[in-house]
């Protein structure tokens, strides 16, 4: 087999301003983000999502301090996924900042410190035995917390707090424990829930509560694009993904920079770029690296010499020996080095450094082959985004291996290589600003906090305006769809991202998207992202739905154009501006933004245009035959959807559509309006 460089993929580099913001506090000692959750501090149900290293738990410290004090609640009990995290919740003296109470756990209730594993029959006892008491804060992990509620019933919670961190883990599907408990405390209506999560879409799990549930929360967003662009060092974060050909342990140099305080995840044992023996894959890349020089005595961190002849301190989490692995972890642990930046240069991991994980000077996180949860990846950038004195730059690397037909395994290749560009294109939303869309209307007026630009808001255009506080870009849109009801506007102003994780992992979507000479852009945004809405919101009337689908596609294919534009002009734009600038270069350069224009642009026309330049010949030949093999023809459901679209055909231009028209879109709606005949006469309805 012919070795390959690893190619880049530059799917995402974003540049920020350094403002400071977000790293300010106000007077009682709280970020911006605390400040907005605080403001909410009412709510009986309350979610946050921010990214990692805002502020989450601190945030949870200043409301839950209040319900304590001011709205009758008895106790608060913070419940975490995993032992590690509790640390999260310790003292915290927020008088000294302003506050008017401190943050006290008094160690016997912070059960994520105690020994024994999390169905130990102590931790449950100490539950019951704390809340018989007239102590304020307890901290668990969600193992203790759903044997608690199994032993006690949701009733012994009744009048308490129960704040949720990671809030991502839960599900409302009957196989997920917490989740169920969690609706049934809701249904019982006499806790409060305070749940926060750094990821901002489930994407690959399911819904992580009942409909009717999720609508009873009040929903606090703080963006990445906020909390990057109010940080004071950090100013630029790329993210991209590589393909190779040979093992992955012989190109890993090709990406891997030893000057650059990085953490490693290689790949399952199990998955398909795995050597299956993950102890000689840590070995061949610490010798690709340099000369190992022995372990260090204090920490158990691996030495090793690289040709600049500086020794690097590499902490090895792979190590199976529990003993060895400890003392790493309890070195990477140490409160004292925290602020040290020599104190490690390189972690190599499998299934730890991840959620909760804190490293503040981590610039780089390279992870190879791909991980099957999108969240996950989130957590995994989320190593990276911390400010940092000196630290300018962060990157998030995956390195996935390019299909081969002489490995059999073609297919598995192929999904690595769509799921990489899924969540690539999911990470450029997370990242961007948030979008507020606006129908065109003769009456519109500038909305105050808004810049438009040269020249200022134009009552004869669409327009684009920037909110340079909040970064939100609105954009007007002609015949735009807007929600009607409370449930459909809080979708598509909180949970977007919801909609586009779903709609770019769906294979028929991204395969069509990316390899189908034929597509017709409509086919995808408008039935196939149709389709996803009405399956994700079911119980939304058609104009809800509609207004949904519209929205989501909307933000997804600005940012693509918007990427697009900025990068074809040449010149780098500057720091904090670029994606506004290609929104206005957009938006200026079509005769009408309305939203017909908007379902014709392919979304995944970008993200090929990229792979075409990267991968080999040969495998993108590979992965197109793949894909073009499982065409199929139009089913009795599309036939429907397409009969429904023409007769709304009628409606706006009083003619059927045709099937001789220029226009491909009206074809397949004729064609589907046929089809949809025939499948009636043959019974396909009944």
């Amino acid at each position: 087999m012919t070795t390959t460089e690893a190619k880049n993929i530059p799917t995402v580099s974003v540049s920020y301003a350094r403002n400071g913001s977000s790293t300010k506090s106000n007077a009682f000692g709280m970020r911006p983000m605390q400040e907005r959750v605080y403001e909410k501090r009412g709510e009986q149900y309350l979610i946050l999502k921010s990214p990692p290293a805002s502020g989450k738990s601190r945030a949870l410290m200043f409301v839950a301090l209040d319900k304590l004090e001011h709205q009758g609640i008895k106790q608060a009990i913070v419940v975490v996924p995993e032992r590690s995290i509790g640390a999260s919740f310790n003292d915290e003296p927020l008088t000294k900042f302003g506050f008017w109470a401190d943050w006290h756990v008094e160690p016997k209730w912070n059960l994520c410190n105690a020994p024994g594993s999390n169905d130990n029959g102590g931790k449950v006892k100490a539950v019951g035995k704390f809340l018989e008491s007239t102590d304020k804060i307890l901290v668990c992990t969600h193992a203790t917390f759903r044997f608690a509620v199994n032993e006690f019933g949701v009733e012994k919670f009744d009048d308490r707090l129960i704040a949720v961190d990671e809030f991502h883990h839960v599900a409302a599907n009957e196989g997920n424990i917490l989740g169920t408990y969690l609706g049934q405390l809701i249904d019982r209506n006499r806790v409060h829930i305070f749940a926060m999560t750094g990821s901002y879409f489930r994407g690959d799990a399911g819904a992580i509560l009942d409909p009717l549930d999720e609508s009873k929360f009040e929903t606090v967003t703080y963006t990445y694009y906020e909390q990057l662009n109010g940080y004071e060092f950090l100013k630029q974060l790329d993210i991209g993904y590589y393909f190779y050909s040979a093992p992955y342990s012989e190109k890993i140099l090709s990406v891997l920079d030893p000057t650059l305080k990085t953490i490693v995840h290689i790949p399952n044992v199990n998955s398909r770029e795995s050597t299956r023996d993950k102890m000689k894959e840590v070995e061949h890349i610490l010798g690709e690296m340099g000369k190992w020089q022995g372990i260090d005595p204090a920490t158990g961190f691996q030495l090793v010499r690289i040709p600049s002849g500086k020794v690097l301190r590499i902490a090895d989490l792979v190590e199976d020996d529990p003993a060895k692995r400890d003392r790493v972890v309890s070195a990477l642990k140490d409160p004292a080095q925290k602020f040290n930046r020599d104190h490690v240069d390189i972690i190599i991991a499998l299934g730890m450094a991840k959620e909760g994980f804190d490293w503040i000077w981590c610039e780089h996180a390279l992870t190879v082959g791909y991980r099957s949860s999108l969240t996950e990846i989130v957590q995994i950038i989320g190593r990276v985004t911390r400010d940092a004195e000196g630290k300018t730059r962060a990157r998030f690397t995956n390195l996935i291996a390019e299909p081969d037909a002489t490995q059999g395994l073609v297919s598995e290749a192929v999904n690595d290589t769509l799921k990489a560009i899924a969540a690539s294109l999911l990470m450029e939303q997370v990242l961007a600003p948030r979008w507020e869309f606006r129908p065109k209307n003769p009456e519109n007026q500038p909305t105050p906090g808004y810049e438009y630009g040269e020249g200022g808001y134009d009552g004869g255009r669409c327009n684009v305006g920037v909110n340079e506080q909040t970064g939100a870009i609105q954009v007007e849109i002609k015949g735009l769809t807007l929600p009607t009801s409370k449930e459909a506007t809080r979708i598509c102003q909180e949970d977007l991202n919801e909609v586009i994780a779903a709609f770019v992992q769906d294979k028929t979507a991204i395969e069509h998207g990316l390899f189908d000479e034929d597509l017709v852009p409509e086919e995808i945004t408008q039935m196939r992202m149709g389709k996803i809405v009405k399956d994700k919101y079911p119980s939304l009337d058609a104009e809800d739905q509609e207004a949904i689908r519209q929205h989501a596609i909307a933000a997804l294919n600005f940012t693509q154009k918007a990427k697009q534009a900025s990068v074809s002009g040449g010149d780098e734009p500057k720091a904090n501006t670029a994606l506004i600038t290609g929104v206005r270069q957009f938006a200026m350069h079509v005769r009408e933004l309305d939203i017909d224009l908007i379902d014709r642009i392919n979304p995944f026309g970008e993200a090929y245009a990229i792979l075409a330049k990267t991968m080999s010949g040969e495998s993108l030949r590979q992965v197109h035959a793949a894909i073009s093999a499982k065409k199929t023809a139009l089913t009795p459901e599309e036939a429907i959807e397409l009969a429904k679209r023409a007769s709304r055909f009628k409606k706006e231009h009083n003619r059927f559509p045709s099937l001789t028209s220029q226009d491909p879109w009206e074809r397949k709606m004729a064609e589907g309006a046929a089809a949809f005949v025939r499948f009636k006469d043959e019974g396909r309805y009944v």
